[in-house]
């Protein structure tokens, strides 16, 4: 097991971060910066604290009532293995995935280390929040130029599948 740096500790019962009872993952660390974000804390990558994954993972194993988790942030895919790990012990949990990134899925193919992370994930909420764009109209997103993907069709169709709420 690996250390990931989180802003805080999972947060437990969330209803806002996807689909269903939530336990939340806030990395820490983001390099978008985008303007108008509301985990700001979240940018520095020396901010937060370390925490073992599998301290993580013993944790949501005590959630028998949950749906899933949600990896947000910062920004989740500055540390991917980690949360690759912490994916893989979810799955056994039979919970879904979701992840919010500022990068757009069709970037996350190339790096070999984000692919593998983006593999485990069920929905992707992509691209950065662009305050100008700011929408309360749309669920789970927070400007109009983001997309909720559904990852596994998109990589099995190799073309981006937008998920219908």
């Amino acid at each position: 097991m690996s250390k990931i740096r989180l802003s805080s500790a999972p947060l437990v019962d969330s209803i806002v971060d996807g689909v269903g009872l939530r336990v939340v993952v806030w990395t820490q660390g983001c390099p978008h910066l985008c303007e108008g974000c509301h985990n700001p804390n979240t940018h520095s990558f020396t901010g937060g604290k370390n925490y073992d994954t599998s301290s993580i993972i013993e944790q949501m194993s005590q959630y028998s009532y949950h749906d899933g988790v949600t990896f947000s942030g910062g920004e989740p895919f500055a540390q991917p293995i980690p949360l690759i790990e912490i994916a893989k012990a979810v799955r056994k949990l039979n919970w879904n995935i979701w992840c919010y990134t500022g990068y757009l899925y069709e970037d996350l193919l190339i790096d070999p280390d984000k692919f593998a992370l983006l593999k485990e994930i069920d929905v992707l909420i992509d691209g950065p929040f662009i305050l100008g764009q700011r929408t309360l109209s749309k669920p789970f997103i927070g400007s109009l130029n983001q997309r909720i993907i559904d990852v596994q069709s998109s990589i099995k169709n190799n073309k981006v599948i937008e998920c219908e709420l």
